[in-house]
């Protein structure tokens, strides 16, 4: 095969839930199409790559020149709640089920032990300040309710000072264990969100 076709494949198989043959397929789809997709996908991702970044915020990827991201920005979202989810992909999910209308704010991760992922990795370091400027009354933790999700909530809450700490809370029941969020249905979701649990 030749080297910059098995080049490609590799790069596409390394995205999250791609393997080599779906990789191979998109590939030569891009590849032998006739309608310029493939060069039109190629400036679109530039384009992305020099003019996306992490809202200084929350970490919801927004363009440069907005400098906040349109959740941060949006004076309807100042409800005192915030909602902490593990990336952006959780953001993407909530918004679709339409069922949590406050501010976000990503950490990047989860600690864990085995993959490396320390608090210094995660985007914590700000938020007991942001809590303390944007009046937050609720925070909802919309993490995986996995081992590394559960280690991660109770570190981000040991972080908050109890003299400014709003009320805590967790999705409720329908969010299995080990399960994350872009899995559930929108019906699922909402029930979780709407029964939270206080903590």
């Amino acid at each position: 095969m030749n080297s910059k076709i098995e080049k490609l494949i590799k790069q596409f198989a390394r995205l999250p839930r791609l393997g080599s043959r779906a990789a191979g397929r998109i590939t030569l789809a891009l590849l032998q199409d006739k309608t310029g997709r493939a060069e039109n996908l190629a400036n679109a991702l530039l384009d992305a790559v020099h003019t996306i970044r992490p809202c200084p915020i929350c970490g919801v990827l927004t363009d440069v020149d907005a400098g906040a991201c349109e959740f941060c920005r949006d004076p309807s979202r100042a409800n005192g709640q915030l909602c902490i989810v593990r990336d952006l992909s959780d953001v993407w999910t909530l918004e679709k089920s339409a069922v949590f209308h406050g501010r976000y704010h990503i950490l990047g991760g989860l600690l864990s032990g085995v993959a490396g992922t320390m608090p210094d990795d995660l985007n914590i370091t700000g938020l007991a300040q942001r809590i303390r400027d944007e009046n937050i009354t609720e925070i909802i933790f919309a993490l995986p309710n996995t081992v590394e999700g559960k280690t991660t909530q109770h570190y981000v809450i040991s972080t908050i000072d109890s003299g400014i700490a709003p009320r805590f809370s967790e999705l409720a029941s329908g969010v299995p264990l080990g399960g994350d969020l872009d899995y559930l249905d929108d019906g699922t979701l909402s029930l979780a969100f709407g029964g939270r649990k206080e903590l």
